[in-house]
Formats: C-alpha cells, sequence, structure tokens
C-alpha cells in the first residue's frame, strides 16, 4: 500500500494566490522525486470544535483558511528518498519565503492500511 504524507497549515486569505502558485511550483518537486499524487485543499466547511479543531490545531486566526495537503508516494522507502531529495533540492524555498508561517504547519507520515477504490 502506499505512504502518506498529511500536512495543514493556516494561509493568510490574502494570500490564496500566491499560496496557488506556490504549491503549483513546489508540488512537482514532489513528483520528480517519486510522488504519485499531491493534493492541496482550501478549507471551505471547517467547523470549531468543542475540543479541539483543524484551526485550533495550527492555531489559524481570523483572516486566514486551513489548508489541509497530503502527498501519496508508492511506499515509505520511496517517500524517505524523496524527502531528502527535496530537503537538499535548491528550489525549494526558505522558510521565510513561504506565503504562510511554516511554523504553525502540523505534519506527519503515514502507513495505508485501509484503501477503497473510488
Amino acid at each position: 500500500m502506499s505512504y502518506i504524507d498529511g500536512f495543514v497549515i493556516a494561509v493568510p486569505n490574502a494570500n490564496r494566490e500566491q499560496f496557488i502558485v506556490h504549491a503549483s511550483t513546489f508540488d512537482g518537486i514532489f513528483l520528480e522525486v517519486g510522488a504519485t499524487r499531491v493534493m492541496e485543499c482550501w478549507g471551505d466547511d471547517v467547523p470549531d470544535g468543542k475540543l479541539t479543531d483543524f484551526r485550533r490545531a495550527v492555531q489559524a486566526k481570523q483572516d486566514e483558511s486551513v489548508v489541509f495537503s497530503w502527498v501519496e508516494w508508492p511506499d515509505k522507502a520511496t517517500r524517505d528518498a524523496g524527502m531528502e531529495k527535496i530537503m537538499n533540492d535548491p528550489r525549494m524555498p526558505a522558510v521565510g519565503d513561504m506565503p504562510f508561517d511554516g511554523k504553525r504547519m502540523i505534519f506527519g507520515g503515514f502507513e495505508s492500511v485501509v484503501s477503497v477504490p473510488g
């Protein structure tokens, strides 16, 4: 089964188009190094929870939207090799050059345990 890297970030609404350009440019690098799919999803229906929620997880401000993203890899070995290449790729932006606050990003790698075709 595939391996998934998941990301949740808060992006200022004023930076939506800048984020789309950023993602369109840099997500191609994931594909170059072995990812099979990259999804960037702008929050549309992200409710406030009673104990926790996506907005609180990334400390989203009133003028920010939550973006949920994932990168699909064929397996963890491909992901590990690909992420090493990405971290050393000179095309990747510095943290301060991103259209969002990277310090509030949450992320993790996930082993697929159930997959249902769509």
